[in-house]
Order: C-alpha cells, then structure tokens, then sequence
C-alpha cells in the first residue's frame, strides 16, 4: 500500500459544500476550498495541511496513461508497477533480447506515438503483438519515463545520485547508491528495481545486442535521472552527464548488491 499526497487545486462549488476533512461549511462565493484532481476530495485550504497522504485516485479524474503521476496510477489500478512498464518490458524480454542496439535504436516515430495513444485509450487492452518492430516497444517504454512528471528517480534524490556516482572509492559508491535508493518512495523504487532487473538481463546478452551495462547507462541515465527542471545551471547539468550514465550503469552491473536480483 503505497502512500499518495493530494493533489489540490483552488475550486469554486456552485452549491453547498461542506469540508470532508473537518466536516465545517465551506463559507465564500469563489474559491470556497480546494479540491484533489486525483480523487476528487473537497477541503477547507487550512485543513489540506493536515490530511493524511491517503488519496486513492478514481478513474472519472485520471484519463490518460503517460504523463500521469506514477504513484497516481498504480494506487488507481492497484499494481505494484505501471501496468504498461510491465506490458512493454514482458514484450520485449519474448522478442527482443537479442535484438541488436535494443533501447539505443529508436522506434518509427509514429508507430511510438502511435502505441502511446492505445495505452492511453485501451490500457491493458492494447494490441502489443500489433507492433512487429520491437523498437516501437523499447520507444514507447522510454517515452513513458521521459513523460513522468515526476522522474523515476525523484527530482529530491538527484543530488544524492549525482554525488554517488562521483565517488571513485566502488564500494562507497554503492554504499551511497543504496542509501539514495531506500530514500526512494515505494512505487517508484518497486518499479526502477523491476526495470534494472530486466537491463541486466539485456545486458548479460550484450553478446548478441551490443548494450551493456554501459551502453544502457548512456541511454537511460537522462531520462532516470533528470535534473531538477528548476535548475537554471545549464553547464552544471551538462556536466552530471557522465554522473547519471555511470550511477544508472552501476545499479545494472551491481543490481545484486544494490537491490539483491540475479
């Protein structure tokens, strides 16, 4: 049961309403409270301090799959992970292990955005054998990280990261690794241990597809790991470069130390 902060957003209610945190009627004309566009509870602006981070997201708020909250979705489809993190990767391990420069080579653009808009419409009902080019899958699995408005590695843990990665010293690079990912909330760390299960599975065929541990830190480092959007360092953010592909490298080449998977 993962925990889930409110999302709220000044609201105006045409008729009576009263709080469903303190139960007091929420006096006004405008903007008489605020109201949570994930579940859709009405509070006083005061009291939305004080509620619990229990929001349980409803279908009727939530109609798209990329570019939602992860949190968001999983507590609306009660999954552990994404279900399309799941549909992609499954897809992808029946046959694409072996598919040379998997997740470097991108897919067709259009076939990409394509399979975007099925999730988003269908969800677990999409087609995935529809898709013959295996890259498609591997594109539109990047996009949807790329689309996370919250990164998969927390904007709050970057710097964490970033500084483990720059620690020469192996064993206390991972140390730190391992300490930023316990800091990592419960759906986002269930789902970045899941993916970097299956990277290093591709990785252990890097005979066959030419992406190690390496190459794949190259190409999900940026996405995983994003700079904080708020960080006007552009030079500063060019040069963690190097740091985000090396900390994501090493999650994969040492996953059975950091997470204990095989």
């Amino acid at each position: 049961q993962y925990e889930k902060e409110h999302h709220y957003k000044s609201h105006t209610y045409r008729g009576l309403q009263w709080c469903e945190y303190c139960g007091n009627f929420m006096w006004g004309i405008i903007q008489q409270g605020v109201q949570c566009v994930d579940c859709g509870l009405n509070v006083h602006k005061q009291c939305a301090k004080l509620v619990p981070n229990d929001c349980q997201p409803a279908l009727k708020h939530i109609h798209h799959v990329f570019g939602v909250d992860l949190t968001t979705l999983v507590k609306l489809h009660s999954t552990q992970r994404p279900l399309v993190v799941d549909m992609c990767i499954a897809e992808i391990e029946k046959r694409g292990m072996d598919s040379e420069g998997i997740y470097r080579i991108p897919g067709f653009h259009d076939d990409v955005i394509e399979l975007k808009a099925a999730f988003d419409q269908l969800g677990t009902e999409v087609n995935m054998t529809a898709y013959e080019d295996v890259n498609t899958i591997a594109g539109a699995l990047k996009l949807y990280l790329r689309e996370l408005p919250v990164p998969l590695l927390p904007y709050r843990l970057y710097s964490r990261f970033i500084n483990a990665a720059k620690i020469s010293h192996e064993n206390g690079k991972l140390d730190a690794i391992r300490m930023a990912l316990s800091a990592t909330p419960g759906a986002h760390f269930e789902t970045i241990k899941y993916l970097i299960q299956h990277l290093g599975r591709v990785s252990e065929r890097s005979n066959e597809n030419q992406m190690s541990a390496h190459n794949l830190g190259i190409v999900f480092g940026p996405t995983l790991l994003r700079a904080p959007e708020n960080d006007v360092n552009q030079r500063y953010n060019l040069n963690d470069t190097q740091f985000q592909q090396e900390a994501i490298a090493s999650m994969i080449g040492y996953r059975q130390h950091l997470f204990g998977l095989g």
